[in-house]
């Protein structure tokens, strides 16, 4: 018996998606996130799932941040 994708709905956003974490493949696993992103997400959203497109925001932001040892 296999578990089946979960309608929920993204903290971030409030949109409506289907996550299949549970049935074994989500759309999130191909989504390659930093260590440090992974925590800053565990911290702001406990326990939940994003949706792909806010995922994928948030790790643009991330990419446009200046790194701050650039010029050390």
């Amino acid at each position: 018996m296999t578990a089946t994708p979960l309608d929920v709905r993204c903290p971030r956003c409030g949109g409506g998606f289907e996550c299949g974490a549970n049935a074994g493949h989500c759309d999130c696993f191909g989504i390659r996130l930093t260590e440090p992103q992974r925590e800053q997400l565990a911290r702001d959203y406990p326990g939940q799932c994003l949706c792909l497109r806010c995922l994928r925001e948030l790790i643009a932001a991330d990419d446009q941040r200046p790194a701050e040892t650039a010029q050390a």
